[in-house]
């Protein structure tokens, strides 16, 4: 990695951590599920730099809040939740849109990049994640939570996430895909 590169990760990475303390809760879902726009900027890393960057920046941001703000369990459940999200909706936007690099192919890449978060998120929650709070934390089993709060609610994250971010490609679009250039030359 340049020089260039490792600033750039670590400044997406500072200002997703800051968009991650700007979270709000959608009311008709459980006050554990919030939203906020930390994924953009590893978004922007992954086009930038390539998948790595991403990853990178979702590890980042997550292991600041971690020791800014610790953790109810003592464990960084939500954390590794977060990341794992985070991850599951970079990473496939990324790969879709490599294969198409128009609006329509950035467009798609994002409803892609929601469906697998949301489903994976439903399934990794089924089988770890709630488990693990519920074990932590001694909270009764809420695996009957998956289908009619975390589905939803990361499909609706997930639209959210990418209206803002089809909102930013726009007008980023040709800067993108210039530095995209650059980088692979």
């Amino acid at each position: 990695m340049s020089v260039k590169a490792i600033v750039s990760i670590g400044m997406l990475s500072s200002i997703a951590y800051l968009l991650m303390l700007i979270n709000f809760p959608l009311p008709p879902f459980p006050n554990f599920l919030f939203i906020d726009f930390s994924d953009i900027p590893a978004l922007i890393a992954a086009l930038i730099f390539g998948p790595v960057a991403g990853i990178l920046v979702e590890f980042f941001k997550n292991a600041l809040n971690y020791v800014a703000t610790g953790s109810t369990t003592g464990i960084p459940v939500g954390h590794i939740a977060n990341f794992l999200a985070g991850i599951l909706f970079v990473l496939p936007t990324f790969y879709v849109y490599n294969k198409m690099k128009t609006r329509k192919g950035m467009t798609l890449a994002l409803i892609v990049g929601t469906l697998i978060m949301a489903i994976m998120m439903s399934v990794l929650n089924y089988l770890f994640i709630l488990p693990a709070y519920t074990s932590l934390l001694q909270f009764p089993d809420m695996r009957n939570l998956v289908v009619p709060a975390i589905l939803p609610f990361n499909i609706i994250k997930g639209l959210i996430m990418s209206s803002i971010f089809m909102l930013l490609f726009l007008r980023m679009q040709s800067w993108i895909n210039k530095l995209t250039i650059v980088k692979s030359a």
